[in-house]
């Protein structure tokens, strides 16, 4: 039933049903009275007639409908319209008129149990027949369109919905990434250099540059690689390095075959500001963060030394990070403290889709 509910919601079938089913009814008598085959005697039998009908016609249509929808689920499974259109026509033509046909005599047979006809058993049977093919061929196309409307309307509303997210996250991520206490620490740090060490300063505008330019290169764009990632973090730690000095340190330990793999951009800025941010960074407790990697995750850790007066956290770089990951991937950031390190395990993703982990 949940199935069934994921093509067509139910409320809207059902009404769908009813109305199909009087308004076949009321073809089927005044073709039958026009025909002479089955003529009305009066006002009252039309409404017997038409009462008997809806009565037999709504489990009737409820029936081939619930059949028509199973067909189509298995049919869009196995035999899709843009791949194998003949094979489909022709076992979804095949399937409804054997559809209708058995309900057709399941119908037919009901209704002469209770009042039998006064036209010969077989005829009705093939006449009834053939009424229920034609009419389920028109159910069968009826919710075909249905269908294709709805899950378009929905692909519609969905590409609408993760194009506002989307916006929002890029904003927020803009907004997150060119952070003012990182821009006024790095000019102070700038400002030092230009009257100590003008070779020095010059190579801290270069970094500094690189920092903000991957930053408006890669805002539009959902993934990077691994090796891009580390080409902007070098850039970064070398401009924390100018405040810090020697008590910030990292190390990376990966293989060469990772570098091409993806990950949504600025993951590792948001990582390492986050540690620099809430722990102690100096002569005597230096920082160190060690980055390296495990079974398709990239995998950053550094010793817990938090600061007494640290800034309280709100969490949103890393949920920003969370849900940009979860429109690309079905795995997930995860955040944990083990033995004294807090670790992040950032997820890796095959550039062609392959990602055996994904599975």
């Amino acid at each position: 039933m949940n199935r069934l509910n994921g093509l067509v919601p139910l409320p809207r079938l059902i009404r769908f049903l009813i109305g199909i089913s009087v308004a076949a009814q009321l073809i089927v008598i005044i073709y039958n009275n026009l025909s002479g085959f089955y003529p009305l005697q009066n006002f009252t039998h039309f409404l017997l007639r038409l009462f008997r009908g809806v009565l037999l016609s709504v489990p009737a249509a409820t029936l081939i409908a619930v059949a028509d929808l199973l067909i189509i689920d298995w049919l869009n499974r196995k035999f899709p319209w843009n791949r194998r259109v003949l094979p489909r026509v022709m076992l979804q033509f095949l399937s409804a008129v054997a559809v209708a046909a058995a309900v057709s005599v399941l119908m037919t047979l009901t209704a002469n149990s209770i009042t039998p006809y006064s036209e010969p058993l077989n005829l009705v049977l093939l006449y009834n027949a053939l009424i229920y093919a034609v009419v389920n061929i028109i159910i069968m196309g009826v919710l075909e369109g249905w269908i294709y409307y709805i899950r378009s309307a929905e692909s519609a509303r969905k590409a609408e919905a993760l194009e506002r997210e989307l916006t929002q996250i890029r904003f927020e991520m803009l907004k997150s990434q060119i952070n003012p206490h990182f821009m006024f620490n790095s000019l102070n740090v700038l400002s030092g250099l230009i009257e100590k060490d003008v070779t020095k300063a010059q190579e801290f505008i270069d970094e500094f540059s690189q920092i903000y330019r991957y930053v408006l290169e890669t805002v539009e764009q959902p993934t990077t690689t691994l090796g891009k990632e580390l080409d902007f973090l070098r850039s970064y730690l070398f401009l924390q390095q100018m405040r810090y000095g020697e008590d910030l340190t990292w190390s990376v330990s990966l293989p060469a075959g990772m570098l091409g793999l993806i990950m949504p951009p600025l993951s590792l800025q948001v990582v390492l500001e986050n540690a620099i941010k809430h722990n102690i960074v100096n002569h005597s407790k230096p920082l160190h963060i060690e980055i390296t990697g495990e079974e398709m995750m990239l995998v950053v850790s550094n010793r817990l030394q938090p600061k007494i007066s640290a800034p309280a956290s709100t969490g949103l770089g890393l949920r920003n990070l969370t849900r940009r990951y979860s429109l690309i991937t079905g795995r997930l950031p995860q955040f944990t403290v083990e033995n004294d390190h807090y670790i992040a395990r950032l997820p890796l993703i095959n550039p062609d889709g392959h990602d055996s982990a994904d599975n």
